[in-house]
């Protein structure tokens, strides 16, 4: 498993931290949530350093998060504030709670879940969340599956053919050569595909009714966004997910949808959401399925092709940032090749 320790991730919507504290799991670590004062949110080890006890259990109290077993009080930073009965100060090393970067960014609470390194650099940015002419749709999906796996799947066009047969695309019409451009950088990978007719199903008739060829982009960014992208004409596509790992198995996918269709948005989505939630949960099942065959064969053991054009990219970059070996170079990686859709 490559494990990126040093990134932010996303721990849950802005709208799902209120009043109270609420528990997450990044990478294996217990995080508790909580809004401090003015509304600011925080990040702490859901551990008491006092006894133990979860602070997720506990309350916000005038601006500070109050362990529910002996009252004790923390700032965002970890720092004791209020230790009830003591005299003397409260604030000392010893008392304080470890403490983790924690932003709240377009609708999201981002978290960086290492508490030995400073945040670097802000959360990404969904570019078209908010841009004029487009409507954005934003969802919550888990799979049983790593980050890698998950990635993958995300960005794998041969499987649609047959997984989301009829949705997305179909094998069982003639299918067409075209060329794939990879470029790989020191933080991302893309794969540009030329010459690709329209998809034939459902979600590709929805996008584009008078067919034609489109312009087609599969992305993904370090540590954890993965994008699709499709042009023809006037109309646009942008599925840009943030993937936060909760365990080596279990990955939490964020999906911000934008688009600008000839259509009005407001007609679109009660077509579109059903359809892109079915997809997005036939890809869980078959997930599942994956860790499962993994976890029940003691391990990974993949053959590749060139058509599984970005997982092997994917697992070179996480491998190389989870080394904190991820630094600038001259040219971008480029290869070209051709494969049938």
């Amino acid at each position: 498993m490559a494990r990126v320790s040093r990134a932010w991730y996303i721990a849950c919507r802005a709208g799902d931290l209120g009043r109270r504290p609420i528990r997450r799991t990044i990478l294996g670590m217990p995080i508790v949530l909580f809004r401090g004062a003015g509304g600011s949110p925080g990040a702490l080890l859901d551990r008491c350093p006092h006894r133990n006890v979860p602070l997720s259990m506990g309350s916000v109290e005038q601006g500070l998060l109050q362990c529910g077993y002996h009252g004790w009080r923390f700032d965002q930073a970890g720092t004791c504030r209020h230790v009830p009965a003591l005299c003397g100060a409260s604030a000392s090393k010893a008392r304080a709670a470890t403490s983790f970067g924690c932003r709240e960014q377009g609708g999201f609470i981002w978290v960086w879940p290492d508490a030995l390194a400073e945040p670097t650099g802000e959360p990404f940015r969904f570019e078209y969340d908010g841009k004029s002419g487009y409507t954005t749709v934003r969802e919550h999906v888990v799979a049983q599956a790593s980050l890698h796996a998950t990635a993958e799947n995300a960005l794998d066009v041969p499987h649609t053919a047959f997984l989301h047969a009829g949705l997305f695309r179909s094998d069982e019409r003639e299918r067409n050569r075209i060329e794939v451009i990879v470029r790989r950088w020191h933080d991302r990978v893309e794969a540009e595909y030329r010459g690709e007719p329209r998809p034939e199903g459902v979600v590709g008739r929805l996008l584009a009714p008078g067919g034609g060829l489109v312009q087609h982009w599969d992305r993904f960014l370090l540590p954890s966004i993965v994008q699709v992208e499709y042009r023809l004409g006037e109309t646009h596509l942008m599925v840009s997910a943030a993937l936060t790992p909760e365990s080596d198995y279990v990955t939490h996918l964020w999906p911000v949808i934008s688009f600008n269709l000839p259509l009005p948005g407001w007609a679109v989505v009660p077509l579109l959401k059903p359809i892109a939630m079915h997809i997005f949960r036939q890809d869980a099942v078959v997930l599942q399925r994956q860790t499962e065959n993994i976890q029940r064969f003691g391990g990974e053991q993949y053959v590749s092709t060139e058509v599984d054009v970005l997982g092997p990219h994917i697992l070179r970059l996480l491998r190389a940032a989870e080394r904190d070996k991820v630094k600038p170079v001259g040219e971008a990686y480029e290869k070209r090749f051709e494969m049938a859709v």
